[in-house]
């Protein structure tokens, strides 16, 4: 007995076989070969139509089930729906409450006055990766102190405090314990958020028009209770359009929408916002210089960084030589 996908089902015989009278009058020739012949019967002809269409029948089968299942539970849908958003809210919480007992996290106030308060904050996913203990910092938005200018080393840990700042924002909201030994929180509308660089090549954008375009959608949607995070706008372009750019957007969001606002860049001429606007403060990310390596201590401080740190390079040969 054999299978393909071509002849099917069929009952092969050897040649020397196949020329005896031994064969039965209900064995039909499907195929020759050199050393064999092949037959097929009515019987093997019936089962095969059986087991080929057996997916198609079963699919069937199956349709059928369900339709019938569906006509019963549709008179219960209501209960059923509300059942479920049931369970998925009990499975939130109670996800949220495991993560609170193992991952330290503290409950934070909500508050009617506006600004945002948190000490040892921490970045959850950020946490988890590292070998070495993460380094917690604080920060304080008031009133008074609605923009941070972010300077420091690449590496420092500003995209780090950037990203914290927003999730222990949203897990406060959506009722989570957070991050950080205590966090004092006003009434925040939106979260906005320019970080990273990358193009968009379906929709024929450069690095530089997807930056552009999502400032602009900040400037023209974030509100007084907006909290904004802007990482290094104006790189995409050159140094003179980028400090103007990265300027004026720093000025409008300080003078008009007065959002709080964590701006970080390299551009240090941003760093005398203070002497002109009240509500702008600088703060930065410290390292130090350990014989020929940086080290990276990732504690934010008050005032502008005093250095930079672009040409300190890896050893890599290549900048040996160079």
């Amino acid at each position: 007995m054999g299978f393909n996908r071509v002849h099917g089902y069929f009952i092969e015989i050897s040649r020397a076989q196949a020329k005896t009278d031994t064969i039965p009058d209900d064995y039909t020739r499907r195929q020759t070969l050199k050393s064999a012949e092949r037959f097929i019967t009515a019987e093997l002809k019936s089962f095969e139509d059986k087991v080929l269409s057996s997916r198609e029948r079963a699919l069937a089968r199956e349709k059928l089930l369900y339709e019938a299942l569906l006509d019963q539970l549709i008179d219960h849908l209501p209960s059923l729906q509300k059942t479920a958003e049931g369970l998925a809210e009990l499975d939130v919480i109670n996800a949220l409450a495991e993560r609170a007992d193992n991952l330290m996290m503290n409950p934070p106030e909500l508050v009617s006055e506006p600004g945002i308060h948190f000490q040892a904050g921490r970045h959850l996913v950020v946490e988890q990766s590292l070998d070495n203990p993460f380094v917690p910092n604080d920060l304080e938005f008031n009133d008074r102190r609605r923009m941070l200018i972010i300077t420091g080393p690449n590496m420092g840990g500003k995209s780090t405090y950037m990203r914290q700042t927003a999730l222990i924002t949203l897990l406060a909201h959506i009722g989570s314990y957070v991050p950080a030994d205590s966090a004092t929180i006003g009434p925040i509308d939106r979260i906005f958020t320019r970080i990273g660089a990358a193009d968009d090549l379906a929709s024929g954008k450069s690095t530089f028009m997807v930056e552009m375009t999502e400032t602009a959608s900040i400037l023209h949607n974030a509100t007084e209770h907006s909290l904004v995070l802007i990482d290094e706008i104006g790189r995409g372009t050159s140094t003179f359009d980028g400090i103007s750019l990265a300027w004026a957007c720093a000025e409008y969001l300080a003078s008009e929408v007065r959002a709080f606002t964590l701006f970080a860049t390299h551009f240090f001429e941003l760093t005398a916002l203070p002497e002109s606007h009240q509500s702008v403060n600088n703060i930065h990310l410290d390292a130090v210089e350990h014989g020929d390596d940086i080290v990276f201590l990732h504690q934010v401080k008050e005032g502008p960084a005093d250095r930079s740190y672009g040409l300190r390079l890896p050893p890599w040969p290549v900048f040996r030589k160079w």
